[in-house]
């Protein structure tokens, strides 16, 4: 099967540059894209961190500000480093599971996650949630009741846990078949992987 697993956190700024490209990068290679939201903070507790390593090392998070400059330059998408990192992305991962396996995913992803890094607000806001899908024409509040449900919680803390089994430990991160590609600078190795 020509197909590639995209593990994906709407904190992570990695992630940011993945979600704004992969849909249309598959598409040129005829590879089918799975969406795989998860959470990267009860993975990061789990190492004994309270948050991501970007905010407890600074000389890493300093290189990494200038590296998403950089990085959104060549692709040509918006920047702008977010002035709370890392935003909660709860709500927008629920809502992301209702809509994994929907058409109107990939627009959905990249219309939250430039709220976060290109436009600087907050994405873990019911209403803000709602004027996105209102945006693409989608029954905003059935979504978000479904999204809130308790076994769509516990659909996400199975997703993470699932993450976690796989042996992710930060985002993004592509499957192809058993093979693991780390880091949005993988995105492509994994499309050839997955295309031949």
């Amino acid at each position: 099967m020509r197909e590639i697993e995209f593990w994906f956190e709407f904190g992570s700024n990695y992630s940011y540059l993945s979600v704004m490209r992969i849909e249309a990068a598959a598409a040129q290679c005829d590879v089918t894209v799975r969406w795989k939201p998860f959470l990267l903070g009860p993975i990061f507790r789990s190492l004994g961190w309270s948050t991501s390593p970007f905010v407890l090392q600074k000389a890493k998070g300093d290189y990494v500000w200038t590296d998403m400059t950089r990085e959104c330059r060549k692709h040509g998408l918006p920047w702008q480093r977010p002035t709370e990192f890392p935003r909660s992305s709860l709500l927008p991962a629920r809502v992301a599971l209702i809509g994994a396996d929907q058409p109107w995913m990939g627009a959905y992803c990249r219309r939250i996650m430039s709220l976060n890094f290109a436009e600087d607000r907050a994405i873990d806001d019911p209403q803000r949630v709602a004027e996105v899908l209102n945006q693409l024409h989608l029954p905003a509040q059935m979504i978000l009741d479904q999204a809130q449900s308790d076994g769509n919680k516990l659909k996400l803390r199975q997703q993470t846990e699932a993450a976690q089994a796989k042996g992710i430990f930060g985002a993004p991160t592509f499957f192809v078949g058993d093979e693991m590609f780390w880091g949005d600078e993988r995105l492509d190795d994994a499309l050839v992987s997955a295309s031949s």
